[in-house]
């Protein structure tokens, strides 16, 4: 195997969305207006949780660690996409490109053992509750929210770690608009096969494994509402809806990507926008809607906001 310093590449080029300029500038507002929102919606959503004694328990302490780690994850990948719609030469150098996969996949992997937690917190709620104070005390929350953020960094430092192993000598055009592990290994100048199957087997393998620990909670989980009022089986069908659809968008992504060999698809670009840009927006959006918890916070917080300006 080459050794990582014989790596001749000191800056990849991105394709991006499109080659139109037109296209670019009217992209550029499109997604401007979305990642706006994004950091306008999920801030607002940690903010009502963290001024409303109410939602200080673990279902809302988990949902705005969600929308902490949406901001943090499409900032990782936006702003460059927003520059580089104005750019002639869509350039990224060899260390950023590193370290936007970094943190690509330590926010996107904590995230999935997010999701999974927070299916464990619906199921000890609903199927347990009794023991729920005990099952989800404020200790055992925040372990769990530990475990995660270790989870997703042991996650990321592996990729990186066998991405930097590679040697790079050319070509160094990315067909996307951010640096990604498959997408960057398959311009090395190596045989990739290993790194591949590694690939898979890590990322591939922890978003099949934690997709089919939801499914199943979830299955459990209605099976347990057949007993319950029916104003309590609505409530919590309608929680349970609301994360269902953000695991299904989200891990609908990692399975496609990365479940199979390091190869550009026509429908990567697409399904990468959902990712990085829909899906962060949409999260507000389906967590407030459907959550009456979060309707009457925000209700109450515009409220003290009225009276503020009154006085």
């Amino acid at each position: 195997m080459a050794l990582p310093n014989q790596t001749q590449v000191h800056e990849f080029i991105l394709a991006g969305l499109t080659a139109s300029h037109a296209m670019e500038l009217a992209l550029f507002t499109f997604f401007f207006i979305i990642y706006a929102l994004i950091l306008l919606g999920n801030s607002l959503i940690i903010f009502t949780i963290a001024c409303n004694q109410r939602l200080h328990v673990p279902m809302y302490f988990f949902l705005s660690n969600l929308s902490f780690i949406d901001v943090c994850h499409s900032s990782v990948v936006m702003p460059k996409m927003l520059a580089d719609f104005l750019a002639k030469q869509k350039a990224i150098s060899f260390g950023e490109c590193i370290a936007q996969m970094f943190f690509l996949h330590l926010f996107a992997c904590t995230e999935i053992f997010l999701l999974t937690i927070m299916a464990y917190d619906r199921y000890a709620a609903i199927c347990h509750p009794l023991h729920y104070s005990t099952l989800m005390s404020r200790r055992v929350c925040l372990q769990l929210a530990t475990a995660m953020w270790l989870g997703g960094l042991v996650h990321s430092v592996a990729l990186t770690a066998l991405t930097l192993n590679l040697p790079y000598c050319g070509p160094n055009a990315i067909d996307n608009f951010f640096c990604d592990v498959p997408l960057v290994i398959k311009l090395a100048c190596a045989d990739t096969y290993v790194f591949e199957v590694l690939i898979v087997s890590n990322s591939g393998l922890i978003s099949v494994v934690c997709f089919v620990v939801l499914v199943v909670s979830y299955v459990v989980i209605l099976v347990s509402l057949r007993n319950h009022l029916s104003v309590g089986r609505h409530k919590a069908l309608s929680t349970c809806a609301a994360h269902l659809t953000v695991v299904i968008l989200f891990l609908g992504h990692c399975i496609f990507i990365y479940l199979r060999p390091a190869k550009s698809l026509a429908a990567d670009k697409v399904v990468s926008i959902f990712f990085t840009a829909v899906t962060p927006l949409l999260n507000p959006i389906i967590y407030t809607l459907r959550n009456e918890d979060m309707q009457n916070a925000l209700s109450k917080l515009r409220g003290w906001q009225v009276n503020a300006m009154d006085k």
